[in-house]
């Protein structure tokens, strides 16, 4: 049976330069890969660690042919792992879905909206 080797998400922007913001400088994400590699990217990866988050500009439709967007509501949302939630919250400045608050499983967590309106949970161990 084959197997998968890497799972990476990617997510259709509508501002390049605000996503990469969002997600580099804020997050602190790393750039990985730009296309092309001179001047502004329509396409990037960036490195969290072992993981990597791909941004693409969005267009009508992508390589594939279908709508890059749903008509309505969210098919992903990411979860970020961060040293100190209520402080990356606030560092964002980005629009909150869902204050911090203590979870069950241990962990705190909240929902901010990235520049496109993807849902993103940030969560980090409690205590």
């Amino acid at each position: 049976m084959p197997r998968a080797s890497r799972v990476m998400p990617m997510l259709s922007v509508a501002d390049m330069a605000a996503s990469r913001r969002f997600y580099e400088t804020i997050l602190g994400g790393r750039l990985a890969y730009a296309f092309p590699p001179e001047g502004e990217p329509v396409f990037l990866t960036l490195s969290f660690g072992e993981t990597e988050i791909g941004l693409g500009v969005l267009e009508e439709k992508g390589v594939h042919g279908r709508p890059l967007r749903p008509a309505s509501g969210h098919r992903v949302e990411l979860c970020i792992n961060v040293d100190d939630v209520d402080t990356t919250l606030s560092a964002l400045g980005a629009p909150i879905v869902m204050s911090a608050i203590d979870q069950p499983w241990g962990e705190r967590a909240a929902y901010v909206e990235d520049p496109d309106g993807n849902l993103i949970m940030l969560v980090a161990p409690i205590g």
